[in-house]
């Protein structure tokens, strides 16, 4: 009898560690995707917060086509931004032409742009326009390097530092002489 009852012993020994290893192998894989899941959840709200930042802005920054022109006769060219209702601190302009293109960065702090003054004063504080309002500027072509007339004009928000996609392009730009 004391066979019979030292197998049972043995048997209890041998099914309570399997419980034990089945309770610590659980307990590793919830501890592990605990860990997986924070680092995820982390990286993903950091990317939506950016990704956010720019939606916001998505059509609120735009080029007025009826004061976007060329003009012809003096190498100028005019073009005109529109600010919806929102605020913001940087608009990148990029004029693409003879397959070149000059970047100008806007910014809502009056500062002298190499070759870019305010239409139609001519003043050489250019600032952003406030919050849904408009401005003009006009920039001297043959100053930047171009001879001949842009071929597109795009408008890009900045926030925090962090350029969002373009917000409009303009591809068709007009004389200004034939518009008069």
């Amino acid at each position: 009898m004391k066979n019979k009852t030292k197998k049972y012993f043995n048997l209890n020994k041998k099914s309570v560690s399997g419980v034990i290893t089945v309770v610590l192998m659980v307990g590793l894989v919830m501890a592990a995707a605990v860990i997986v899941w924070a680092i995820v959840t982390n990286l993903v709200s950091k990317q939506l917060g950016e990704a956010e930042s720019c939606f916001m802005v998505f059509g609120e920054v735009t080029i007025n086509n009826r004061y976007t022109c060329y003009n012809s006769s003096s190498n100028e060219f005019q073009f005109s931004i529109n600010m919806g209702d929102i605020d913001i601190d940087e608009v990148l302009v990029s004029i693409a032409a003879e397959g070149t293109t000059k970047s100008l960065k806007i910014t809502n702090i009056n500062t002298t742009i190499e070759n870019l003054v305010n239409y139609p004063s001519g003043s050489a504080g250019i600032k952003l326009p406030e919050k849904n309002a408009g401005k003009t500027y006009t920039y001297d072509m043959a100053g930047g390097g171009f001879s001949l007339k842009p071929d597109s004009l795009k408008v890009a928000p900045l926030v925090s530092g962090k350029q969002c996609d373009v917000s409009d392009t303009l591809l068709d730009i007009d004389n200004c002489l034939a518009l008069a």
